[in-house]
């Protein structure tokens, strides 16, 4: 007689579907960054700073999950400390890792939750890593690379956190406001467009003979990492329900159709502008695609993503082409246009929300007094307003957190440390400053 197994392979509350799914969504986006973005800066940089730029990439992504599992997980989705920020603590132990996730001061906004709390915290922090990563590419070509370092960290831990636990972790910008950011248009584009912005500027720019002739030294390569770039957003995006379900569907395929939309745009915009359609300039288009849907994936309808994707093509390529071209705009060095590609477009995603919104794209299904459910409506679907007034309020605190915070830490490191590499490292490049060069062949430093 076969003796019945008293073993189970997990507790009722998990759902190994919507686990799987949150597992794979967060692999995709750890992907954006290794090998995504990773890759995509060694490629678009000048020769001599293939290495340095990846490498700036790479060791973001480990800093932020070690500072991530010992406290700012917590600070941006614990218990509330303050109304902007949660308690600190460690995310580490066996009872919480394997317990049924939360997000406690959020949690009445949301069905419970049917996965561990380790892959929330996985999840979240991928999310989290690419950002400063992102903000990496307005400083590529002369920070110190010491000062990076200590830099990622902190900024993870003082201004990260606040912008996740304000929107996302039920803090006081969607508690008290409403204000609406699905997947990180304003707690991650903004604020490393606005924070890379600020950044680059106090920084100071790279050797004026890089910013005359910074010719990408492989677009091939620049091109993988773009692929993954926009593959892995179906994780970005698809993953924020927290579930496997309908919206989380609706979310990648608005993703998909606002990314295409503004690549053609873009690529419309480059011809008649410059006479010939830019593949550099499509990758710029779908990046800015990617970022203007982020805030509104699972709010709008397949129209609502083609409007973004139009604007996304033509806002963000105006700020990039003629705003940041300006005399004064050009005092500021963004090496890669990030507060063109990820600030504005993050900007004009988050408050398009506000327009766009359609009340029909029910995040959660709502039963007896809670139906219909969860959703957002804009100014297109009957709205007064009010939503994109609160989405403006939302755009205006991240912006300026961000700029005075990441101000504020960068002096501080420069204290420590050069915050710009000198001139005659900054001359050889990667051979100087880590003893390595990208290609073995060719003369250096182009």
């Amino acid at each position: 007689m076969a003796v019945e197994m008293a073993l189970v392979a997990a507790p009722k509350w998990l759902d190994p579907g919507n686990n799987a799914w949150q597992m794979a969504a967060a692999t995709f986006v750890g992907l954006q960054s290794i090998p995504g973005l990773t890759v995509l800066y060694g490629g678009i940089v000048k020769k001599k700073w293939a290495i340095n730029s990846a490498f700036m990439s790479m060791y973001a992504f480990a800093s932020v999950l070690v500072v991530w599992i010992l406290f700012d997980y917590n600070m941006a989705f614990g218990p509330q400390w303050f109304p902007f920020l949660g308690t600190p603590g460690l995310a580490t132990s066996a009872l919480f890792t394997t317990g049924q996730a939360v997000v406690p001061e959020a949690a009445s906004g949301m069905p419970a939750l049917t996965f561990p709390m380790a892959t929330l915290i996985y999840f979240q922090f991928v999310f989290a890593a690419i950002t400063v990563i992102i903000l990496a590419g307005a400083l590529l070509g002369r920070m110190n690379f010491t000062a990076w370092m200590i830099f990622c960290p902190v900024w993870m831990t003082l201004v990260y956190t606040v912008g996740a636990f304000s929107l996302w972790g039920g803090g006081w910008l969607s508690a008290i406001f409403g204000v609406q950011d699905f997947s990180g248009g304003y707690v991650i584009h903004l604020a490393a467009g606005v924070s890379g912005f600020t950044a680059a500027w106090v920084i100071g720019p790279r050797l004026q003979a890089d910013r005359d002739h910074f010719p990408p030294n492989s677009l091939l390569v620049t091109l993988i990492g773009a692929g993954i770039l926009w593959i892995g957003w179906n994780g970005f995006n698809g993953g924020d329900p927290y579930f496997a379900n309908a919206n989380a569907g609706a979310a990648v395929l608005n993703t998909n159709t606002a990314t295409a939309v503004a690549l053609l745009v873009w690529t419309l915009m480059d011809k008649m502008a410059y006479g010939k359609p830019s593949v550099l300039g499509a990758v710029n288009g779908m990046i800015a695609g990617l970022v203007a849907i982020t805030p509104g994936a699972g709010f709008v309808d397949g129209w609502g993503a083609i409007i973004i994707g139009v604007c996304a093509g033509i806002i963000p390529w105006l700020s990039m082409n003629k705003l940041q071209k300006t005399s004064f705009m050009m005092k500021v060095d963004d090496t890669l246009s990030v507060l063109s590609t990820h600030g504005v477009a993050g900007l004009l995603g988050g408050l398009l929300v506000g327009v766009v919104a359609n009340p029909n794209m029910l995040e959660y299904i709502g039963t007896d007094k809670e139906a219909p459910g969860v959703s957002v409506t804009g100014i297109l679907y009957g709205d007064s307003g009010h939503q994109l007034l609160m989405q403006l309020y939302g755009a205006l605190f991240i912006i300026v957190f961000n700029a005075v915070m990441t101000f504020i830490i960068l002096k501080v490191i420069g204290l420590i440390v050069p915050l710009r590499m000198d001139d005659a490292t900054l001359k050889v490049g990667d051979d100087a400053v880590h003893g390595e060069t990208a290609y073995a062949i060719g003369t250096e430093g182009e």
